[in-house]
């Protein structure tokens, strides 16, 4: 079982920001630029692998990814891992997912002085415990997608060399003939096609996120309620099972974390 550790206030042991990212990097071989790139959840989920082995499954964390869904997904499991080693920690995932810096490091500052009090000293390989996966901007990753590679010049046009100016040339320039007016009006008329086409993807797009954000903020509310009522009647951990359950084709976390907790814990 894990020790729990709880923060009241802020001491002089907190770290500043970049040495609290030199130490989650040097720990798990990762490149994390800012503080807001950890509200994915998957470096904590890592640090509990580290930390309590067999506590989280490696293969169910994403760790290239910059959707909202699957942070939510992370931080299930790191729920589910919290749980499985009693610890008291609750976790406010529905500000931590945002990426906004200050929830992201005040709960990195909770989770240091939680990972000082567990671990044991054991060595531990981050890049190979992760199959390899660079993760963090600055191993060229921007939220998990590989960047592009960089433009290379063609050949030809390496070995294109500017006409000298001191002789100029006699030879009358060719011109293309220009498009006959058909062809002009049925490329014109297909880009007017196509802009109708993505205005009207934007705005559906734009109202699913609306609808989606709107219904992701009544279920969370939901499992607030459940998670401090569930010990009161077995209907509240019914509900929280339907909640949880995923459908074919999505990994599902090994157990979510519904133990009720004091709200007034600072980090």
């Amino acid at each position: 079982m894990a020790i729990n550790v709880y923060s009241t206030n802020v001491t002089s042991d907190n770290l500043s920001r970049h040495d609290m990212l030199a130490w989650v990097n040097d720990t798990l071989s990762a490149s994390f630029t800012k503080i807001e790139e950890l509200c994915s959840g998957a470096a904590y989920c890592q640090f509990m692998d580290m930390l309590f082995p067999g506590s989280v499954q490696m293969k169910r964390v994403k760790f290239r990814t910059n959707l909202e869904h699957e942070y939510i997904q992370n931080f299930k499991i790191l729920q589910g891992a919290f749980k499985k080693m009693a610890v008291d920690k609750v976790i406010p995932v529905d500000r931590l997912i945002k990426g906004r810096f200050q929830d992201n490091f005040e709960f990195l500052q909770w989770f240091k002085k939680f990972f000082d009090a567990n671990y044991d000293g054991r060595d531990y390989d981050g890049l190979d415990a992760r199959g390899g996966v660079m993760i963090g901007s600055g191993a060229a990753e921007v939220c998990g997608f590989q960047a592009p590679p960089p433009y290379r010049v063609p050949q030809a046009a390496r070995a294109y060399k500017s006409p000298s100016y001191g002789h100029v040339s006699n030879r009358v320039p060719t011109t293309r003939p220009a498009a006959p007016a058909n062809q002009r009006d049925r490329g014109d008329h297909k880009i007017e096609e196509l802009t109708r086409q993505m205005s009207e993807l934007r705005v559906t797009v734009d109202g699913l996120e609306k609808e989606r954000d709107f219904y992701f903020g009544k279920l969370r509310d939901i499992e607030v309620i459940c998670q401090e009522q569930e010990s009161e009647h077995p209907l509240f951990s019914k509900v929280l099972e339907i909640l949880y359950a995923t459908e074919e084709g999505f990994a599902a976390p090994e157990e979510v974390d519904t133990n009720n907790h004091d709200d007034d814990e600072a980090y």
